[in-house]
């Protein structure tokens, strides 16, 4: 229901009011290729040992056909298909910009309402659109792997922006030592509180995890890492108004998604508008037009 934006999402939030709660959310990124599903299985299999329940959202590609999304997180985790304290969702990233499907942050409160304890987030690659999941997780963990490419790209893809905590998996393979010296080469030059986005403050430095996820090391100390961050979090007050921001950022996007809901309605069924907008090409006037029209026509959210 939420994926395909069905309105009564509304009326199952309004009657889970009660229960609403923001579970921990990790993010993970990374290029294709780094391990990323592996490393996210393990850390669910260390979870579930601690008897802490965890949802993991992952965003695949879409089919250009269907629409559906490629399951292949899904098909990486079959081991947790069992485990009722275990739920997996393959949502499709629609072509959103950010990589993350708009239906994200309302799944992470109602799956914080279902009882999870631990939301993981995982995008489809690294890149400028991924950037957006430093705005939905607390702590936002970028992983990488020994020979993946210049370092540079990394500082291009905004990298040192929205990492808290950097994991280099596949450590066992030759190279990785490099990998490390380059990462913290870039976060020394990038003084202190290189992990910002807007965000972390000036007294985290960003760790480093080495990690062989195929063989579970390293796991553990992941999510060592992840506490540590949300401590940081809490103690610097950072972690209210994160949360703050993203309200923020949700209820801006609805806006624009009813907004462009009653554009596109406006102009289907109003011909005389639809032509006008034709004839004279002055989109800017046509949308100021709708948006004075009044509430959102049809609009039950």
């Amino acid at each position: 229901m939420v994926e395909r934006r069905d309105r009564s999402v509304r009326n199952l939030e309004d009657a889970l009011r009660d229960r609403l709660r923001q579970p921990g959310v990790v993010g993970f990124t990374g290029a294709p290729g780094t391990g990323k599903s592996t490393l996210v299985d393990g850390l669910v299999a260390h979870l579930r040992a601690e008897q802490t329940s965890v949802a993991v959202l992952a965003t695949d590609p879409n089919s250009p056909f269907t629409g559906g999304a490629i399951l292949g997180d899904r098909i990486r985790m079959q081991r947790h298909a069992l485990d009722a304290g275990v739920f997996i969702r393959s949502m499709g990233a629609r072509g959103h910009l950010g990589g993350l499907s708009l239906a994200t942050r309302e799944s992470i409160r109602l799956l914080g309402a279902f009882g999870f304890d631990e939301v993981i987030v995982e995008t489809v690659g690294v890149g400028q659109s991924e950037l957006e999941v430093a705005s939905v997780a607390d702590t936002t963990v970028v992983v990488l792997t020994p020979n993946l490419g210049d370092g540079i790209q990394m500082i291009k893809a905004g990298i040192l922006e929205i990492a808290d905590i950097f994991v280099v998996n596949k450590s066992d393979l030759d190279g990785h030592a490099r990998v490390v010296t380059e990462l913290r080469s870039m976060l020394n030059l990038a003084g202190p509180g290189a992990s910002l986005r807007g965000g972390s403050g000036p007294s985290w430095k960003p760790p480093i995890v080495a990690t062989v996820a195929s063989r579970q090391e390293g796991v553990a100390e992941v999510w060592n890492a992840v506490l540590a961050h949300r401590r940081h979090l809490q103690e610097s007050g950072l972690a209210g108004k994160l949360a703050a921001q993203r309200m923020k950022d949700e209820t801006a996007d609805v806006a624009a998604e009813l907004a462009r809901e009653r554009a596109r309605r406006a102009l289907d069924e109003d011909p005389t508008l639809a032509g006008r907008l034709l004839d004279e090409g002055l989109p800017y006037r046509t949308a100021e037009e709708i948006l004075r029209r009044g509430p959102i026509m049809g609009s039950e959210r």
